[in-house]
């Protein structure tokens, strides 16, 4: 099944130069990236990605965090594209993270865990809408996807 999912390279992945690791991974597993940007995260926005938070101990400092160092939002896309890109991500703590992972070989902590992924194909489609306009969100076809999917 064909779905998009959102992914988020955090503050700590930026600044880290994990950038381009990131995305070789993505595009190795054989994902596509239909859109993509560097941008500095406004507060609404971190507000708006966060609100099933909001209230909890750790929100303000979830907020303050991701807006202090510019961030890559891409949207991503392939059959079970959130399923797959949360096994790549791993667990939300980077000590938890199985090696290979993303946050198992770059993340030590909660917070600061290099990236953040839609944990729904619902959220997904809530967090793309707070970053990219319909338009920013390219369709066009891979060569190698014939060698990917059957």
């Amino acid at each position: 099944m064909k779905e998009r999912t959102f992914l988020m390279i955090k503050p700590d992945g930026v600044q880290r130069g994990l950038v381009g690791e990131i995305i070789k991974r993505i595009e190795k597993k054989g994902l596509k990236i239909v859109a993509m940007k560097m941008i500095q995260m406004s507060r609404d926005m971190a507000e708006e990605l966060y609100k099933v938070h909001r209230g909890k101990s750790f929100y303000e400092g979830l907020v303050e965090y991701v807006t202090s160092s510019p961030v890559v939002v891409m949207v991503v896309e392939g059959e079970f594209a959130v399923e797959i890109i949360r096994r790549m991500v791993g667990a939300t703590n980077g000590r938890d993270a199985e090696p290979g992972t993303i946050r198992g070989d770059f993340a030590t902590n909660v917070r600061k865990n290099v990236v953040h992924a839609a944990d729904s194909a619902e959220n997904a489609e809530r967090e793309m809408k707070i970053f990219f306009s319909d338009e920013e969100i390219l369709n066009y076809r891979r060569i190698d996807e014939d060698w990917v999917y059957e």
